[in-house]
């Protein structure tokens, strides 16, 4: 072979070397720049995820504490049907120990008095408790009903609560039954 030949050969493999090896590192780059979009594209991923059961996580929070307040709601009021029902009984009793007391019979009113007293502390339990009222009281259409207006010769007594035909309750914070009042005009 000629010295030409021979040079341009080594020429030639240089060339082809070179090439080889800028393909190569071109090849290393876009493997490294396909890693790389590969590791952001696994980040973004996580980071969606991470968000997704943070909004997951909330969500499930705010249903139970949901669920533990509208349970205890529920306990707080769960005989509230049943302690309805049972006002007009109370009201019987305290009528029939009125009346009773008229008879003079005290053994037999002391006897009721004691079934009174008993029923209504079994109910108080429960958290039954009395609206108090009492005649002058200001009127307040929050808390009482009232069912009639009567004049009334003494100013003071103008917008105030005349009489108290039923007694009021409250079943923990709630209002079960609104005082009825007679209110001065």
């Amino acid at each position: 072979m000629s010295k030409k030949t021979k040079k341009e050969t080594k020429t030639q493999d240089k060339d082809q070397q070179q090439s080889q090896k800028k393909t190569a590192e071109k090849s290393q780059n876009n493997k490294s720049n396909t890693q790389t979009a590969k590791i952001e594209e696994l980040k973004q991923m996580l980071k969606d995820e991470k968000d997704k059961y943070l909004r997951l996580y909330a969500e499930f929070e705010n249903y139970r504490k949901r669920t533990a307040k509208e349970k205890l709601e529920l306990f707080e009021t769960a005989a509230e049907k049943v302690i309805k029902n049972l006002l007009p009984v109370l009201d019987d009793f305290e009528r029939a120990i009125e009346e009773m007391k008229k008879s003079h019979d005290d053994e037999m009113v002391k006897g009721v008095i004691l079934i009174y007293d008993k029923f209504k502390k079994t109910l108080e339990k429960e958290g039954l408790k009395d609206i108090l009222v009492q005649k002058g009281d200001s009127f307040d259409p929050d808390i009482h009903e009232a069912i009639a207006q009567v004049p009334v010769e003494d100013e003071k007594m103008k917008d105030k609560i005349v009489d108290v035909v039923e007694k009021g309750y409250q079943l923990g914070p709630k209002n079960i039954r609104f005082p009825k009042v007679v209110t001065g005009r």
